[in-house]
């Protein structure tokens, strides 16, 4: 979590780190979005997360899967003070991380060609026993369903940000 400034606009930022253990989220990673939603709520920051997860931290059985329910209610403690909560889906976000703090924000952004879902789509064309359409779990396949708001390239972020917190204020 850092403080910081996108233009001259304010706001707390998270990033997830796909390098270490695949952006998984265990106990320390919902402690960390937990502190910063927290700060941002105390500070009445506008808050950003950018996730990319390979779901929650098996490692750690229950107290992971707890994380959900812990930085789902934190987003919901800020959506009722009144802070924006702007999520960033970038690839891949898939598991714990989707179904929980990554779905909830008040706008969600995604990269091109991202990949997000709960599970995999082998798990699901297992689990239903059906094929899935064609680009299933794409930011571009979640766009057209009304999953995210808007897809977002990288060396364009900066500016939507900035623009979304503008008109937010």
């Amino acid at each position: 979590m850092e403080f910081g400034k996108i233009n001259s606009e304010e706001a707390v930022i998270c990033v997830m780190d796909g390098n270490f253990l695949m952006g998984s989220m265990g106990s320390v990673v919902g402690e960390k979005i937990t502190y910063s939603i927290e700060k941002a709520i105390e500070l009445k920051l506008p808050i950003i997360i950018f996730s990319v997860s390979g779901g929650a931290r098996m490692q750690e059985g229950i107290i992971s899967l707890m994380q959900m329910a812990k930085t789902s209610s934190s987003v919901a403690k800020a959506n009722e003070a009144g802070i924006l909560f702007i999520s960033v889906l970038t690839d891949p976000t898939y598991g714990g991380v989707t179904a929980s703090f990554a779905s909830l924000g008040d706008i969600i952004l995604a990269e091109p060609n991202a990949m997000i879902g709960f599970a995999g789509p082998r798990v699901i064309k297992q689990t239903i026993g059906q094929e899935l359409p064609e680009g299933f779990q794409t930011a571009e396949f979640l766009l057209e369903h009304g999953f995210i708001d808007k897809i977002v390239e990288r060396k364009d972020m900066k500016e939507t940000l900035y623009k979304l917190i503008k008109l937010n204020k």
